[in-house]
């Protein structure tokens, strides 16, 4: 699975919080609200720059356009949720040691994430 960059996880944010699908000129609205709200001095985004990253994320899988009206409106393939179970199962898939990768996480999260895993799994 691709990794991203910055923009293109500025932009999957966004989608994974709207829903319904959105226009990449709404897309480049909240991406410029959203960095000035962080950065009085941010440069507004060019609509052709988001479409770019659209296109990408497309190809990547991660994004579907919806070209049944113009302008395109574009949404997440999947939720955030299920991206990252993807991103760790891909992760977990490349260890030699699958147990002691398991292990080694199992360790570093907090006991309340450990309780969540417990009942999970059905052993409350």
């Amino acid at each position: 699975m691709a990794t991203l960059g910055d923009l293109e996880r500025a932009v999957m944010d966004l989608l994974w919080e709207h829903q319904e699908a959105i226009t990449a000129n709404n897309l480049r609205d909240l991406l410029s609200q959203r960095a000035s709200e962080g950065n009085a001095e941010a440069r507004p985004l060019a609509v052709t720059t988001v479409l770019t990253v659209l296109s990408r994320l497309e190809k990547k899988g991660l994004v579907e356009r919806e070209r049944s009206s113009r302008p395109h409106r574009y949404r997440a393939v999947t939720s955030r949720e299920e991206h990252t179970a993807e991103l760790m199962m891909e992760v977990l898939g490349s260890a030699p040691d699958r147990e002691a990768v398991l292990a080694r996480f199992i360790g570093t999260v907090s006991a309340g994430e450990a309780q969540t895993l417990r009942k999970l799994l059905g052993h409350s």
